[in-house]
């Protein structure tokens, strides 16, 4: 007797290793790239070409797995970042609502100035 494939193939334990074994990160991951594939999919002749077509080949036409297949091949990659990373991030946002508001100052000073003469 041959053994049967799982109900889940790639296997979710083997999948979950890929994440760190978290379950909540391999929703994440898999579900955003799904998105994607479907994205891709919809815009089919539209010219959109900066989605990415599925990374493997499949039986299956479902976006998940596809997402699934690709993370379990290797084809899928996801950064967890660190708390320095979203820190720097959040200093480079700060900085350019900083840049935006005063190009904002500066103009209102200037349109004040030209009303003003």
């Amino acid at each position: 007797m041959t053994d049967r494939p799982t109900l889940v193939d790639p296997p979710i334990e083997t999948l979950l290793h890929k994440v760190g074994d978290s379950k909540f990160t391999l929703v994440a991951v898999t579900a955003i790239r799904a998105r994607e594939i479907n994205e891709y999919y919809n815009g089919l002749g539209s010219g959109h070409g900066a989605l990415i077509p599925p990374q493997v080949s499949s039986l299956s036409n479902k976006s998940l797995s596809l997402a699934m297949e690709e993370l379990y091949e290797g084809k899928l990659q996801f950064h967890r970042p660190t708390a320095e990373e979203i820190e720097a991030e959040r200093l480079q946002a700060v900085a350019q609502e900083e840049a935006r508001l005063s190009e904002t100052s500066d103009l209102d000073a200037f349109t004040d100035a030209l009303r003003d003469a």
